[in-house]
């Protein structure tokens, strides 16, 4: 395995009596990048997420870290990996630095200098002395990410590290994630909240099925046709214009504005045909598709083909 993939999954299958949880799933995660993981419910994103982490066994397949065969423990056992799976548990009447002092006990290594780090790099220095009940929730998925950062982690894997946060809690976590990927960090997380990992990942994977049906670079996964948002002064007209013109491949009214899909012939058309309709056309202005339209468009389709690899 080449040395800038940091993880691999190579053919996993997992089964549940007669469920196939995952069918050969492969994935691979390039070293320094924020990779999202992207699926509908039942997909098998967490099959796959507890697999690399040893709490469940596959069937078949292999893990990689670093070109390191992983063994049946999960990749917790291979050293400078760090995981935060689902909501973080912690004890409520004791301090966030004491949770976090009683979890590096675990692995029988107490550094209070390290721990002491850790809470000002996600930023709960000055409240790690309050209990945890008293926590927000996004302070409480920064302690989170906090206890996975005690082993000095150089692959974080985190599960749905937004979800219930706020504005403010996102953004908090989204710079977070950054600066630690900034600073050499691998990290692999899953979401359902498309718009925040088209802000902050690198590159995604879909899963849907148990297998692995697109992966690609988010800017490449974005860089298709998301036709035109047009602005008019009378958008019945426009509509009856656009139904019966040629140069319209498909169309659709969003948020009060017609977004218009061409065919060969380019906007300046589409606009003389509206000007000479009487239409006034205040803007005509290409748009990209959304993280979550290319994910809807994946997810929804047929996935019997195999994987889309989307760039590289």
């Amino acid at each position: 395995m080449s040395a800038d993939i940091a993880l691999a999954l190579r053919g996993v299958t997992k089964r549940y009596g007669r469920t196939h949880a995952l069918t050969g799933l492969d994935l691979a995660v390039d070293s320094g990048c924020i990779y999202g993981l992207l699926g509908p419910n039942g997909a098998g994103k967490s099959t796959a997420l507890r697999i690399l982490l040893g709490l469940v066994r596959p069937h078949s397949g292999t893990v990689e870290v670093w070109g390191r065969a992983v063994g049946r423990d999960g990749i917790l056992q291979t050293g400078a990996v760090g995981a935060m799976v689902e909501k973080p548990a912690f004890y409520e009447y004791f301090s966030g630095w004491r949770n976090l002092t009683m979890s590096a006990a675990l692995s029988g290594r107490v550094v209070p200098a390290e721990i002491e780090a850790v809470l000002k790099r996600v930023r709960l220095w000055g409240r790690h002395k309050d209990k945890v009940g008293a926590y927000s929730h996004g302070m409480r998925q920064r302690l989170g990410i906090a206890q996975a950062l005690i082993p000095r982690p150089r692959l974080l894997v985190l599960d749905e590290p937004a979800q219930g946060l706020d504005p403010q809690g996102l953004a908090e976590v989204r710079d977070l994630l950054r600066e630690l990927c900034a600073d050499g960090m691998t990290i692999l997380l899953s979401s359902h909240l498309l718009h925040e990992v088209e802000l902050i990942c690198d590159h995604v994977g879909i899963i849907a099925g148990g297998r692995l049906v697109a992966q690609g670079p988010v800017a490449q996964m974005i860089s298709g046709d998301g036709g035109y948002e047009l602005r008019v002064d009378d958008q019945a007209r426009a509509l009856s214009v656009i139904s019966a013109s040629e140069l319209v491949a498909r169309h659709a009214v969003e948020n009060g504005a017609i977004r218009v899909w061409l065919r060969e012939d380019g906007p300046e058309q589409l606009n003389s045909a509206l000007v000479s309709a009487g239409v006034g056309v205040r803007a005509l202005i290409p748009r990209r598709p959304a993280l979550e339209e290319v994910y809807l468009d994946i997810a929804g389709a047929d996935t019997a083909s195999g994987t889309e690899d989307i760039g590289q």
